[in-house]
């Protein structure tokens, strides 16, 4: 990407603040609870009130990127690039149609990853390497992690500061969470000791059932302060958008979906303020 995307720090580079972004691993090792969803329309909410996002697509699927309008066979460098052949991230960074917001995409590529990192030398902490190397030029990045414990949610894990976990209003809601913790909990003996379980948002929230409520209640006994205020409903414009290439945002900007994620973002985003 064009270092002219980026904003250039104010005053002399000896006396700015150094940019310290929040890094935010989305994860749930349970599938289709929302995760990318919430990863692309947070980043666009975050990045329309003044917050440099940057979106790291860490599944193989590449829904993040193609969430964001990302065409998966036009790209010369994906995260597949990064985390193999150790190419600076900077190279892979795409811009948005979104103003301050900017993704590192994938592709099928990234499939072959988690094989070839086992041999591999600080297999790890690849991901946390590259993004050091932007870190000054973002306030926040958020990493879309695959439905699975496998090296490359490790990485994600190794380089995050904190983990963000969508759980939908459904039955069986809770299902592998216990596992999700456990595994958050080896990383930090062993690869970060500064991770932990910030927050939990509800999705998917259907008001017309008892048992959304029901599960509502239920994770915030278990998790208390770490469950959002803002609950993220279940809507046809959510599910409508990623086919756009738009986030919730733009592509239905005054619907419920988009009004909930503008919430979750000053709830979540909005702690800190931008650089």
């Amino acid at each position: 990407m064009e270092n002219s995307l980026y904003m250039e720090p104010s005053g002399p580079s000896s006396d700015a603040p150094r940019r310290t972004p929040r890094v935010i691993a989305v994860a749930n090792q349970k599938g289709g609870v929302g995760k990318t969803t919430t990863t692309v329309s947070l980043g666009a909410a975050a990045a329309e009130i003044g917050h440099r996002v940057l979106i790291i697509d860490l599944d193989p699927q590449g829904n993040a990127s193609t969430g964001l309008g990302i065409n998966p066979r036009n790209l010369q460098a994906t995260m597949y690039d990064v985390v193999i052949s150790q190419i600076p991230l900077d190279d892979a960074i795409e811009a948005t149609i979104v103003k301050n917001l900017f993704i590192a995409p994938s592709n099928l590529d990234l499939a072959g990853a988690e094989i070839e990192l086992v041999p591999a030398m600080s297999r790890e902490t690849r991901l946390k390497n590259a993004i050091a190397t932007v870190a000054d030029d973002f306030d926040i990045v958020l990493i879309d992690c695959p439905p699975s414990l496998g090296l490359l949610t490790i990485n994600a894990f190794a380089a995050a500061s904190e983990v963000l976990v969508p759980i939908q209003c459904e039955y069986y809601a809770l299902e592998g969470l216990g596992q999700l913790l456990r595994n958050v909990t080896l990383v930090q003996r062993n690869l970060n000791p500064s991770l932990e379980v910030s927050t939990i948002v509800l999705v998917m929230f259907d008001a017309r059932t008892k048992l959304a409520a029901q599960v509502a209640r239920e994770v915030r006994a278990h998790f208390e302060d770490k469950v959002c205020r803002t609950v993220i409903p279940r809507t046809v414009r959510l599910s409508e958008a990623p086919s756009f290439g738009q986030p919730i945002t733009v592509y239905a900007p005054t619907s419920r979906g988009a009004i909930a994620y503008r919430d979750l973002a000053a709830e979540v985003a909005g702690a800190r303020t931008p650089v």
